[in-house]
């Protein structure tokens, strides 16, 4: 069976006039993926509050240093996972993603990362052809704009798992 068609859509906090439109359609995002995520996590340690955060930074700051007076066990935690049912864990997700060193949203199965944000700068949504039509009119909808290279962006389809890994 061959796999869908995947579009590659960059999402850093510079492309956006303000970072709160990058957290909207993140969690607009995580609204309509809901059915078909499986694990979303965050890398806990060293969280950065990137400068662009004007809104809500001092609730940000507040929940950083929270999540960094957590008792840790033997060994470096390596990620901390979110329930996104939970309304408030999905909140905090979206605006802690931006800030981990690295941040990833997971397909069922873990077969296919559907938004990774890493060391802050960058961050990158691969889309289904299905989810990212679902996406795009979920963000229509709430009256969101799309970025304009994101509806010109052309899918493709991945490689075959025996090839991935080669170039």
């Amino acid at each position: 069976m061959a796999e869908e068609a995947v579009t590659t859509l960059r999402a850093e906090l510079g492309r956006f006039e303000r970072v709160e439109e990058a957290f909207a359609l993140l969690e607009v995002f995580l609204e309509v993926a809901r059915p078909r995520l499986g694990t979303v996590v965050l890398d806990p340690v060293g969280l950065r509050l990137p400068a662009e955060v004007t809104d809500e930074r001092a609730l940000l700051e507040k929940l950083i240093d929270e999540i960094e007076q957590e008792p840790r066990g033997k060994g470096r935690v390596l990620e901390r996972a979110f329930d996104m049912d939970d309304e408030q864990a999905r909140w905090d997700y979206v605006r802690l993603a931006y800030s981990s060193n690295q941040a990833t949203v997971w397909s069922r199965r873990q077969r296919t990362t559907f938004f990774e944000a890493t060391l802050a700068p960058k961050a990158t949504y691969w889309l289904p052809d299905s989810l990212k039509a679902d996406y795009f009119s979920a963000l229509t909808a709430r009256g969101w704009a799309i970025p304009e290279d994101w509806t010109t962006a052309v899918p493709k389809r991945p490689k075959p798992w025996w090839k991935r890994g080669s170039r």
